[in-house]
């Protein structure tokens, strides 16, 4: 599984090294800080940026599509709600891509990393928990549950940005392995939530049901999947080597 791409090599939960230090980054700084020209800022970006983009895209298409499922009259029709699940492992795709086209092009960047890390929050970390809430996990307790999840996803990104470059490489500069697993991880949780739609499993029909149902803590317990998912993401003792 791609993981986590910096706009070139391989690193840490994506898929790339830190960024080189030569014309390619002096230029995209130099573009990046320019007062003058309205379009300095898309001239500073790297073809593999433009991927990470579209993984951004996915999700963000993800989450609308949630919203067009809960806003529709017919709960029973799951067009909506599978269209958001399929959006995210197409984010996968292009956070998978873009990696490679970095490396193929031999072109790193700072911007491209915390791109990286931004789409990834958005495709693997928000619209999760959108289409978790979609298919009935709607109780106050199950949005701090999934929030708790989303928060863990941006720590862990936030946290691969500070220390990547801590992380040991092998002799390629790929590191050798994710500490804590990495967010597009959360896809297992999709399959989990495709299979339910596919079974009718839905809002009422949940598998474990409705627990401490009638007050102000119920919650269905199989939220504890996210909150699972979130602590492997945040523990610094979870390394995986990989592959």
């Amino acid at each position: 599984m791609s993981t986590q791409r910096k706009n070139g090599a391989p690193q840490g939960p994506k898929d790339q090294m830190p960024p080189a230090k030569g014309e390619v980054q002096d230029k995209q700084v130099r573009l990046l800080s320019q007062e003058a020209g309205h379009f300095s800022l898309i001239r500073a970006l790297h073809l593999a940026d433009f991927i990470t983009e579209l993984n951004g895209f996915c999700g963000a298409m993800s989450v609308f599509s949630s919203l067009r499922y809960c806003t529709q009259s017919d709960p029973f029709n799951y067009t909506n709600l599978y269209l958001a699940l399929a959006f995210i492992p197409l984010g996968l795709f292009f956070d998978f891509m873009d990696g490679k086209v970095a490396r193929w092009r031999k072109k790193a960047s700072l911007m491209g990393q915390e791109l990286d890390s931004l789409a990834d929050l958005v495709s693997f970390g928000v619209s999760p928990a959108a289409a978790a809430f979609c298919l009935g996990l709607r109780t106050p307790v199950d949005h701090l549950l999934l929030a708790f999840f989303i928060l863990c996803g941006l720590t862990r990104l936030a946290r691969f940005n500070v220390t990547v470059a801590m992380v040991p490489k092998d002799e390629s500069g790929k590191s050798k392995y994710f500490e804590g697993t990495p967010i597009p991880m959360s896809l297992v949780i999709v399959q989990v939530m495709a299979y339910w739609v596919y079974k009718g499993w839905t809002l009422e029909q949940i598998p474990l049901g409705l627990w401490l149902e009638g007050t102000m803590f119920e919650f269905h317990p199989v939220v504890a999947m996210f909150i699972i998912h979130g602590c492997l993401m945040v523990s610094k003792s979870v390394k995986i080597p990989k592959p």
